[in-house]
């Protein structure tokens, strides 16, 4: 057996690592996968109230969301999960699933997706943060978000969960 070369401790602190806008949040990579030999992601989303992405499935990625702040519904299969800081929610690749941030306030989490390589698609459809903040509201073309997604494994399955 051939020993694998292990890659060296990082400290990202708050505040730090690669800032994108994606789908009108703010997503920050924490940990890519190119440094875990594509074993895990970890990014910090900001989602504003009321936000949704589109129903969808990661036909290889697990992901697990961390609340630190906010609430939101979650939607994954025939499960609706509601959700507030210091829960956990785990949806499994190859589920249909969304979420749905409640009104009240922005929805802060951290996002751990196995395999990793999630920030690929979050940079590829949307671009580098001017600022890290919440993005004004932006149309998105869901011919082009289909195709990106397509491309990293993700499938786009319907609107957004509605409130």
């Amino acid at each position: 057996m051939t020993a694998r070369s292990v890659g060296s401790p990082q400290h990202v602190a708050d505040g730090a690592g690669e800032a994108l806008w994606f789908l009108g949040s703010l997503v920050t990579v924490k940990v890519a996968g190119s440094q875990t030999d594509g074993r895990l992601s970890v990014v910090e989303f900001l989602n504003p109230p009321g936000f949704a992405p589109p129903m969808h499935r990661h036909t290889l990625e697990d992901e697990v969301f961390f609340l630190l702040a906010g609430t939101a519904r979650f939607f994954c299969g025939d499960d609706e999960l509601a959700a507030g800081p210091g829960d956990v929610v785990l949806l499994p690749h190859g589920l249909p699933h969304s979420f749905l941030v409640d009104a009240g306030a922005p929805l802060r989490t951290l996002q751990i997706t196995t395999p990793g390589g999630f920030e690929g698609f979050a940079r590829e459809a949307g671009g580098p943060a001017a600022a890290r903040v919440i993005p004004e509201p932006a149309a998105i073309d869901p011919a082009r978000l289909g195709h990106i997604a397509g491309l990293h494994g993700i499938e786009i399955l319907g609107p957004p969960p509605q409130g």
